[in-house]
């Protein structure tokens, strides 16, 4: 069973919508600290900066996980051969033979250079 911390990780939609939110909040905090004083608060100010360098880093880490996992999943594309497993699948499945282009040339009573030039 997932946790719900990854749970909310794994949905990019929430996180944008709680991110936005928080940018909002913050944006807002600029005016209401400078109203009140805190802004001159050398606490305040560290904690600030404090939040500023956590959530700088989370952002980057969250932007390297998402960068690993489209590398594995294009690792994991390239490695298939969709093409090659079809033409298998309808070799097995299908009565499908191979013909030859000389018997295909014999049949129809042309030489290989007449039939380019149809």
């Amino acid at each position: 069973m997932k946790s719900l911390w990854s749970s909310i990780q794994g949905d990019p939609v929430f996180m944008q919508r709680v991110n936005g939110w928080l940018t909002i909040l913050w944006i807002a905090m600029i005016p209401i600290s400078i109203a009140t004083g805190w802004i001159n608060s050398v606490a305040y100010v560290a904690s600030l900066s404090l939040w500023a360098l956590v959530s700088g880093h989370w952002s980057a880490w969250q932007a390297a996980r998402v960068e690993v996992a489209q590398r594995k999943e294009e690792e994991r594309r390239a490695a298939e051969d969709m093409a090659g497993e079809i033409v298998d699948r309808v070799v097995q499945e299908t009565t499908v033979e191979k013909q030859s282009q000389t018997r295909l040339n014999a049949s129809s009573g042309s030489t290989p250079h007449e039939e380019q030039n149809r």
